[in-house]
């Protein structure tokens, strides 16, 4: 590496140089996304300036046999791990990771089932003709609209966040004359190595029933206990079973693990109190994927083997039957199978304050500054929200072309009037890239769509879907008209 290729002060720790900037890491792609014998990055045998003449930028690009390929690996290896215990795994697409009607119809072609968390998503799941048995519904806050949706569709089961919620649709699904299925979501406690506002099994936040036993002022109760008492007393509800879900981004196993044996063992002991049976049992999502090539998601079959083997060892211990197990996978299927496109506009490189490090190698104690350059995107945080949100991270490649220019330490912005307003925090790219040239962010199928804006009335970029050498929109990118159809100003009066 010579002296200009050196890592730079400013990069973090984690930050390699890359040998090569016009390669690829095979993890953090769609299957099919490639380099064609021009150096134009390609899906399908697609180059990125066709879809950029065809469809603009910024732009959503899906491989739609990437998004079947991993749902079928979950289904499948889940399947598989959990025959001999219960017979297979009921997978659950977490729809809030990204949902539209073509979505939702591929989850149910491959076999999956789809989670929805409000009535929006549940009339996407309608218009693309699902089961509605099929369903769950989640959400801390529902609507009696949607709780009332949720049981016109027949639902196969609705999540309920709290007792008081649990209260709620005992009475609505009673003065129906009907019979609501009910899972409860606990909070195990389970702390996961992922960022505060996605690690959602400790106690203090808004999901889920406490397992501690003093979170309820009933004496000797936790709220979940208080939970499954009120719950097979009510003759409106029939409780199918316990939820968790620990967190987003997670790759140790250690997490699951522990929800899990924590979960089976409270089954175990309300099962014998109550004299009841507790059928089901889910065990959420949130397996990571990779953002940066430093990331180390694990496959699907991985991922089960080691659920299937604590859930074994654990129900042998209690001596009870395992109940129907089933997970909510949604970045994991959706979030590698989809890349941003963006076209480059303005480049300035400003001069930083080298870190502490560095300038405790200075001569004399002068001050060291290092350059770091500014590349300016047609999007930003109005279609990926998440590095501001999360501070999340994700890398970039010069897509348009190859280069054989030295690596420069780069950041990824966008045209928002917000100094935050980053997509790529920090990333290598070639120091020769110049206005006009296309950029491509991958791992966005994952709650950037979802989390999309207008903010500073921009139009919210649309999904392209690419199967076989062809691209269809699947969801059409926003117009200035669509904005102003919806302003009952002047030109409505």
């Amino acid at each position: 590496m010579t002296a200009e290729t050196a890592a730079s002060p400013l990069a973090p720790e984690w930050l390699a140089v890359p040998a090569d900037l016009n390669a690829l890491h095979a993890p953090m792609w769609a299957a099919g996304v490639e380099r064609n014998d021009a150096g134009e990055l390609a899906i399908d045998g697609i180059p990125v300036s066709e879809l950029k003449a065809r469809f603009g930028t910024p732009l959503f690009v899906m491989s739609e046999t990437d998004f079947r390929a991993r749902a079928r690996a979950f289904k499948d290896a889940f399947d598989a791990a959990f025959a001999d215990i219960c017979g297979g795994v009921d997978v659950y697409y977490a729809g809030k990771s990204f949902l539209c009607t073509a979505v939702a119809s591929w989850v149910a072609e491959e076999g999956l089932r789809l989670d929805t968390c409000s009535g929006g998503e549940l009339a996407v799941a309608a218009r693309a003709g699902i089961d509605g048995a099929n369903l769950g519904l989640h959400g801390n806050n529902k609507s009696d609209a949607e709780i009332n949706r949720a049981l016109d569709m027949k639902l196969g089961r609705i999540v309920v966040d709290s007792l008081d919620e649990l209260e709620r649709v005992a009475k609505i699904a009673s003065a129906r004359g009907e019979v609501a299925k009910v899972m409860l979501r606990l909070t195990p406690g389970v702390h996961a190595h992922t960022h505060e506002f996605i690690a959602t099994a400790h106690e203090d936040q808004k999901f889920g029933l406490s397992m501690a036993e003093d979170s309820t002022e009933e004496a000797g109760l936790s709220a979940a206990e208080e939970a499954v008492a009120a719950a097979t007393a009510y003759p409106s509800v029939e409780l199918l079973g316990l939820h968790c879900h620990i967190g987003s981004q997670i790759f140790e196993p250690e997490g699951f693990a522990l929800a899990a044996e924590k979960l089976l063992a409270f089954l175990a002991a309300m099962q014998s109190k109550y004299s009841i049976t507790l059928p089901e049992l889910d065990l959420g999502g949130g397996y990571g994927i990779a953002y940066t090539p430093v990331d180390t998601p694990r496959p699907a079959a991985e991922i089960a083997q080691a659920m299937a083997a604590v859930v074994r060892s654990s129900c042998a211990e209690l001596g009870i039957k395992a109940p129907r197990i089933s997970i909510e996978p949604g970045r994991a299927i959706v979030g590698s199978s989809t890349f941003t496109l963006y076209e480059t506009g303005t480049l300035k490189t400003v001069r930083v304050d080298a870190p502490a490090a560095a300038l405790a190698g200075a001569a004399g104690g002068e001050n060291v500054t290092f350059p770091r350059r500014y590349v300016s995107v047609d999007g930003g945080m109005s279609d990926n929200a998440r590095p501001v949100l999360y501070d999340a991270d994700y890398s970039a490649v010069l897509a348009s072309r190859t280069s054989l220019a030295e690596p420069q330490l780069s950041r990824v912005v966008g045209k928002h009037c917000e100094s935050g307003d980053i997509v790529v925090r920090d990333v290598y790219l070639p120091a020769d890239v110049a206005a006009g040239d296309l950029l491509a962010v991958p791992g966005t199928g994952a709650y950037c769509w979802a989390l999309s804006s207008n903010y500073n009335y921009l139009a919210r970029p649309g999904v392209v879907a690419v199967r076989g050498g062809a691209a269809r929109w699947i969801v059409r990118g926003e117009t200035e008209e669509d904005l102003l159809n919806r302003d009952m100003g002047v030109a409505n009066v």
